[in-house]
């Protein structure tokens, strides 16, 4: 896949000529609202009211796979999701048109106000909407555009640890990588594929749930969406979950509200565990944003769920 430039300037200057190309409108005006390592995002208001989401990719053709994530997610939840307008590919230009979601992402420090009630009320709607997309079965493992394996485990396997683990262990040679934590992880590796159960069937995830990617209304508390799906997958089911821990996602009580409401396997605390660590150590491997503290998070959650194994 081609690398591309996000330099707000040029973008600023391009995305008006694709708001009008595509949507037939002016574009009024276009403010950057976010991004992360895969790409950014601004908010551009049109000449005839319309609010138009567009994001533009550092990597050509990632704008077709998280529009069709997006189309799938959508289909499969009563959650609202942003609607696809367009994809555009050019030399310079990897971008994507879609719906504006009201609301602001749970990150926001104005929801740590919210009372207990409120905040279970809006974990049974979050984790009601996530069940949904967990209640839809495939036949095989994988990209959610193209999923390839019958099984879950060797999919993982193949496709995330191995991969994963060298590179981080070329890291660790190079000095760039703490040798005790990958330890700590070649030790969990050993660990999960000694006790994993093979999922029984594979179904859809987000794989990127935090905190970050829930819209809701600041002064309701009402849940207004979920964004920003990123590698979504035919998965185990509790692959999804790791994410509700992410951040402050605890202090909601994600996590704890989805092992309420659904059936778990007997070492669902582990998996996620080892899930979201080497998840987040991966994010040195594939350019995306490293956050040193919640690394160490990661790392002390999973040296905790070991302890029942030893």
């Amino acid at each position: 896949m081609k690398s591309l430039s996000v330099d707000n300037k040029d973008l600023i200057l391009r995305l008006p000529e694709i708001a009008k190309i595509y949507m037939g409108t002016e574009a009024v005006s276009i403010k950057y609202i976010g991004g992360g390592s895969y790409g950014k995002v601004f908010k551009c208001t049109l000449s005839d009211n319309r609010v138009l989401i567009l994001k533009a990719y550092r990597v050509q053709g990632m704008q077709e796979k998280e529009a069709g994530y997006l189309r799938i997610l959508a289909k499969n939840t009563s959650v609202k999701m942003p609607e696809v307008y367009f994809t555009h590919a050019d030399d310079s230009l990897a971008a994507m048109g879609m719906s504006f979601i009201e609301g602001s992402n749970v990150l926001s420090p104005a929801f740590l106000l919210k009372s207990k009630k409120e905040r279970r009320l809006f974990a049974e709607k979050v984790v009601a909407g996530m069940l949904e997309w967990h209640n839809v079965s495939g036949e095989k493992y994988g990209d959610l555009l193209n999923p390839t394996h019958d099984s879950w485990l060797e999919y993982y396997r193949e496709k995330m640890v191995e991969p994963r683990l060298e590179g981080l262990k070329k890291l660790c040679k190079e000095g760039k990588y703490p040798k005790k934590s990958l330890d700590l992880l070649l030790k969990a590796t050993e660990l999960f594929f000694k006790i994993t159960e093979e999922p029984k069937t594979p179904v859809i995830t987000h794989t990127d749930l935090n905190i970050m990617n829930i819209m809701a209304d600041k002064k309701t508390f009402e849940l207004k969406g979920f964004i920003d799906p990123c590698g979504s997958m035919w998965a185990d089911k509790e692959y999804d979950l790791f994410q509700f821990l992410n951040m402050w996602g605890g202090y909601f009580k994600l996590y704890d509200e989805y092992k309420k409401a659904a059936q778990i396997s007997e070492h669902c605390d582990f998996k996620v565990a080892y899930y979201a660590a080497l998840n987040e150590a991966s994010c040195r491997l594939n350019g995306a944003l490293v956050i040193p503290v919640w690394e160490i998070q990661c790392n002390n959650r999973l040296k905790k769920a070991m302890r029942k194994y030893k």
